[in-house]
């Protein structure tokens, strides 16, 4: 798609008129604009996670490409050692060996759309915290202001082979706000539960929803056509913050040259050299920069390509509509979430690279669902879209390995053929690219984070459970205690959960 901001693009780069000054004078820098430093490393950079080496032998090993009948996987302080056959892949000396002989090795199960920690459980009016539904665009609120560290749903969904989750705004309004990308660390705080350099992303929703919500309040939008005129507006209006800010930077650069030069004449005049020109004018104060607007500078965000836009979209026409929107408006659907009827477009996904996290097989539960058909994630991934199994749910987001299977037969019942490697993607590589996390997590590889599951037998079996769960090789879940110490039998109490049992509770 071709970008329509390259005024303010070109501005932000420092370019200006006018003639460059001296080669023995250093050329002013533009002054960095106010999100351009978020504190997170680019994914590659990432920092170790320190983590004792530990390999996994013997077991049924799923691989971006093949899926090895007896394989090994090694990893130690956080990342991926080693992933191969037995008898390619040493284990290093002084690593714990765990034997997982008839199991089954994946990568981590990643949930693009759930609203744990934001509609935590208990499921009371306390914890709704997931949409600010005050106005049609609350782009300048964040869900990771509002996650709860301690939702037991955490746990049961780490208990289910879940180690990514995206957290997202609910679909109240419009623009919703920023969604967060986190790693089930359980930590105190969303900030030790956050997923380094994940791009942030901002929940938008189409359809029944917005128009629903606020048409209901004799306010706009009341219909679809609503709908997208409130997104054209916001993101107009957020294309002129940008520039106005571009402006800024550009204006700041001739001050400063004027300032270097003005500088320079009083050090001349100062040390007794007299110029034979008249002297350089004081160029007085700096520019001020424009007020600071969240809600413009998250939409501003994704223009420029730094926020990701997931979409809660389920009609054809509709999720066809934005796309041709984003080209006018600049912006790029990297996710419809939801997308019943993906199926009736799926060459143009696949063409403009726009994944779909989208159920099994839930439908009907109004008008928009309505026409689901069971086949779509197989229909998605026969012509080349990015097919996503999502949850929306705190208790289905236990089983999205068995969704996932659910979704494989109904294909292979309609005669689509669906490869179980791409079943696995569904819910591990595909996620991954749609959080923009791909490269350093989804895929069993060297080098990516140690993030690891190990099924009791077939992980697209009922019968099967997580019995061991690493998080950047840190052990997140153990369900038989098979590693001593450092593994916990059963599913441990949250803190918020502590004393809630009456054997605990003291007399």
């Amino acid at each position: 798609m071709t970008r329509t901001l390259t005024f303010t693009l070109g501005l932000a780069l420092g370019a200006c008129g006018g003639s460059g000054p001296a080669a023995e004078t250093p050329e002013p820098t533009a002054p960095p604009l106010p999100w351009d430093d978020r504190g997170l490393p680019e994914p590659r950079d990432l920092p170790a996670v320190e983590s004792p080496a530990i390999a996994l032998v013997g077991g049924r090993v799923v691989t971006p490409d093949a899926i090895l009948d007896e394989g090994v996987v090694v990893f130690e302080d956080g990342r991926l050692v080693a992933v191969g056959a037995t008898g390619d892949v040493a284990v290093p000396d002084g690593a714990r060996v765990i034997d997982v002989a008839g199991r089954t090795v994946t990568p981590g199960v990643i949930d693009t759309h759930s609203h744990m920690g934001v509609y935590a459980v208990p499921n009371v009016r306390a914890h709704s915290d997931g949409n600010e539904a005050t106005s049609p665009n609350t782009a300048e609120v964040q869900a990771a202001d509002s996650v709860w560290p301690q939702d037991p749903s955490l746990q049961r969904a780490l208990a289910a082979g879940v180690t990514t989750i995206h957290v997202l705004p609910g679909s109240a309004n419009l623009i919703g706000g920023r969604g967060v990308t986190l790693k089930l660390h359980l930590g105190r705080s969303v900030d030790e539960l956050r997923f380094p350099g994940a791009p942030d992303s901002l929940k938008m929703a189409c359809g029944e929803n917005p128009k629903r919500v606020y048409g209901g309040r004799r306010q706009a939008p009341s219909t679809r056509m609503g709908n997208v005129a409130g997104y054209r507006a916001a993101y107009l209006a957020a294309r002129a913050y940008g520039e106005s800010w571009g402006n800024w930077q550009h204006q700041h650069r001739l001050w400063q040259r004027k300032r270097m030069a003005f500088d320079r004449d009083q050090e001349a005049r100062a040390g007794g050299v007299a110029p034979e020109s008249d002297p350089v004018e004081d160029p007085g104060p700096a520019p001020t920069p424009p007020e600071r607007k969240p809600a413009l500078e998250t939409l501003y965000g994704v223009l420029e390509g730094r926020i990701l836009v997931q979409m809660h979209c389920y009609r054809a026409d509709e999720m066809a509509r934005m796309m041709a929107l984003g080209q006018e408006l600049g912006f790029r659907v990297r996710s419809f979430h939801h997308a019943v009827e993906a199926y009736k477009i799926r060459d143009l996904l696949a063409a403009q690279e726009v994944s779909i996290s989208t159920w099994a097989d839930w439908w009907g539960f109004k008008m928009e669902a309505y026409d689901a058909i069971p086949e779509n994630l197989a229909l998605l991934q026969e012509a080349g879209a990015r097919a996503v199994v999502h949850s929306d749910s705190e208790m289905l987001v236990q089983r999205l390995n068995q969704e996932a299977a659910k979704a494989m037969w109904a294909g292979r019942h309609a005669g689509v053929p669906v490869e179980e490697t791409a079943v696995y993607r569904w819910i591990t590589a595909n996620p991954a690219w749609t959080l923009g996390v791909h490269h350093v997590t989804g895929t069993l590889e060297a080098g990516k984070m140690a993030d690891v599951v190990v099924w009791s037998g077939d992980p697209l079996s009922v019968y099967t459970h997580a019995d061991l769960v690493f998080v950047d090789g840190l052990v997140g879940w153990d369900r038989r205690g098979e590693l001593g110490p450092a593994g916990a039998e059963g599913t441990p109490p949250t803190d918020f959960e502590l004393g809630q049992n009456e054997s605990e509770v003291l007399p």
